[in-house]
């Protein structure tokens, strides 16, 4: 069906590909200690100067272990965010002109579907958690052996664990995302230069992401939880919350232990990933 559509709409769609890829790729190059750090607090439910000490133990040697991963998955999975994003949404208007099917909807419709696809890239999230657990740092070594030590021993299941609450979360906050980036931009003064451009998409893309990361943030505590298992039961995303609940002892507060770091990481990353995407998309 994408055949029937014009070159130049077809070079204009490559585009959102490359350009949400090389801003996701920006983006986890700079921020990725931030994230170990958080990471550490989502796992362990440690304060933040605790989750430094932890990384200082481990070395410069293994600060940035696991890269690999989010390197991969984040760049693939912002491209197919914005891109798929772009063409499920060209597809699904061009049908809901005959049929009358409100802009809003087909939309966000198509931002859930972008959203839902990205899930298939779950085994990076995966083997990243096992690389930043510092309880595995004995047993897998790099990227490429985590991968072949999950497969051969406990198969491709294995590499999906922690599926549902990457699919509760990615859907979800895609439609929020491509829903609001729009009002939001407008709320914002009128920029005058190309400073000003890009600082005002730093901005909207900071505040989405910030506000999305602390709304999904229990998924995240769940889905670090539950990734960081090799082998055994694999349990429900209720099952996992209720654990980490009893083991913080029924606290809210220590529940989103680690989510005003992750406030500032989103602020950051999405700032950054935004800024950089339509900066790209203006040059190419």
């Amino acid at each position: 069906m994408f055949l029937d559509w014009p070159c130049t709409a077809l070079g204009s769609l490559q585009t959102h590909y490359a350009c949400g890829s090389i801003a996701a790729f920006t983006n986890i190059v700079i921020t990725f200690p931030v994230q170990k750090v958080l990471f550490r607090q989502q796992l362990h439910g440690v304060l933040a100067v605790e989750a430094v000490r932890q990384l200082q133990r481990d070395g410069m040697r293994n600060l940035y272990r696991g890269l690999l991963p989010p390197l991969l998955q984040k760049s693939t999975t912002v491209a197919i965010m914005f891109g798929l994003y772009e063409d499920f949404s060209r597809l699904l208007l061009d049908r809901a002109v005959n049929t009358g099917v409100p802009e809003l909807f087909t939309r966000s419709f198509a931002a859930a579907l972008a959203g839902t696809t990205e899930a298939i890239l779950t085994p990076f999230e995966r083997v990243q958690t096992l690389l930043q657990d510092h309880r595995h740092h004995g047993r897998f070594n790099n990227t490429f052996h985590t991968f072949r030590t999950l497969l051969s021993e406990h198969g491709v299941r294995e590499c999906y664990r922690g599926l549902v609450p990457v699919l509760l979360r990615n859907g979800p906050s895609n439609v929020l995302f491509f829903g609001l980036r729009g009002p939001i931009k407008e709320q914002l003064p009128q920029a005058s230069s190309g400073l000003g451009h890009i600082t005002i998409d730093f901005v909207c893309g900071g505040v989405l992401g910030a506000g999305l990361g602390i709304m999904f943030y229990p998924l995240n505590v769940v889905k670090s939880r539950a990734q960081s298992q090799v082998g055994g039961e694999f349990r429900s995303c209720g099952e996992v919350l209720q654990t980490v609940w009893r083991e913080r002892g029924g606290s809210v507060a220590k529940l989103f232990r680690g989510a005003q770091l992750n406030y500032h990481r989103s602020l950051i990353s999405w700032g950054i990933i935004n800024a950089t995407y339509e900066l790209l998309l203006k040059v190419m």
